[in-house]
């Protein structure tokens, strides 16, 4: 039978996930009636009844803002919060490090290299191409960008059949600083024009959500998170010690190439159509830790939904603060998210010294 503590510490995450699924809820209806367009909450009951069959179905302003602009986004929004916030934890637990980011095997200058590829050379080059695929032609290389830094990262890392960490994150590293070069070299010869594109695509853009793109986006990220929370026992058990954990049955390796392709995978995709955005991968999973616990069965989930959380109401900042007009997502997320981990990093210092 199971111990009184394994019981009372099942207890406590299902409730703490319930809370944050209870939370992502309201935030969920929140976002659904804040934006340029005034919807009520009756409005929102009434589409979802008309597309239910409990109400005659007649097509109006309401429903279209409804379910072609604001549902999509949402539904991306919190897929693209879940993939940055879970990834964040996982590379985090893989490291042993609560300071790592998605960002640190290569994922996001991978992808920044080859959004500006798209904006330098195929536009320039192939502009009526460009035009005509405008809407797909930046997110497919931004991905497949991230996933030339991420194989390269891994492949330097290799050392006598094993992934080193140590070697990883310098890895990592260096493809980011190669990447930042050839990305500082484009920039010096872009225009006006191709400077500004590249700058916002940068700072995240949640706006160009649409049922084609979640519908993409759904299964890819929908994986990644399934195989990172199947992870969350290994985990645990390389918290202490990757000898410990080989000693205790968990395949080390597996685990870690595990963590990194999926991560990838979900950083890679959100990034290639959002852009970059910062601060969820690497503020979240500390919050997590820091309010609950470190077991990786919590933190994982929790931060899944975590992210999710911040990133709706990021966005709903973003629409809101200098509507009609929309703030990059990116900046709203750095003005949440700075602040808050200095304040925590300031009040873990405090908890030490006592």
């Amino acid at each position: 039978m199971p111990s009184v503590l394994t019981v009372r510490k099942s207890n406590s995450r299902t409730l703490t996930l319930s809370l944050l699924s209870v939370l992502l809820i309201g935030l969920l209806l929140s976002s659904l009636v804040v934006g340029a367009v005034s919807i009520g909450l009756t409005d929102v009951l009434r589409v979802a009844g008309q597309k239910l069959g409990i109400v005659a179905d007649t097509q109006d302003t309401t429903q279209i803002v409804l379910l072609s602009i604001r549902l999509p986004r949402l539904i991306f929004t919190v897929l693209i919060g879940a993939a940055l916030g879970l990834s964040g934890a996982a590379l985090q637990g893989l490291f042993r490090n609560p300071l790592v980011e998605p960002g640190i095997i290569g994922i996001s200058s991978g992808a920044a290299l080859g959004a500006i590829f798209v904006i330098m050379f195929v536009s320039s080059q192939f502009p009526e191409l460009a035009e005509r695929f405008q809407s797909w032609l930046l997110p497919l290389f931004a991905f497949f960008g991230g996933l030339a830094a991420t194989y390269l990262t891994l492949q330097l890392s290799q050392a006598e059949g094993r992934t080193h960490i140590t070697y990883l994150i310098l890895a990592g590293v260096a493809v980011a600083a190669l990447a930042g070069a050839a990305i500082g070299l484009a920039v010096f010869y872009a225009d006006d024009n191709q400077l500004r594109a590249y700058t916002f695509w940068t700072l995240g853009d949640l706006s160009a959500a649409t049922w084609d793109k979640v519908s993409i986006l759904t299964p890819l990220v929908g994986l990644a998170i399934v195989g990172l929370l199947a992870v969350a026992r290994p985990l645990n058990a390389i918290a202490l010690g990757e000898a410990e954990a080989f000693h205790s049955g968990v395949a080390v390796e597996r685990v870690k190439l595990t963590v990194v392709l999926l991560s990838a995978l979900a950083v890679g995709v959100s990034v290639a159509f959002s852009g970059i955005i910062g601060f969820v991968g690497l503020v979240v999973p500390h919050i997590v830790r820091i309010a609950f616990t470190s077991d990786q069965r919590l933190v994982l989930p929790a931060s899944a939904l975590g992210g999710a959380c911040l990133l709706l109401l990021a966005d709903m900042l973003a629409r809101t603060v200098v509507a009609p007009a929309e703030l990059p997502i990116g900046v709203i997320t750095a003005t949440i998210g700075a602040p808050f981990f200095i304040y925590l990093l300031k009040s873990t210092q405090k908890r030490r010294l006592i």
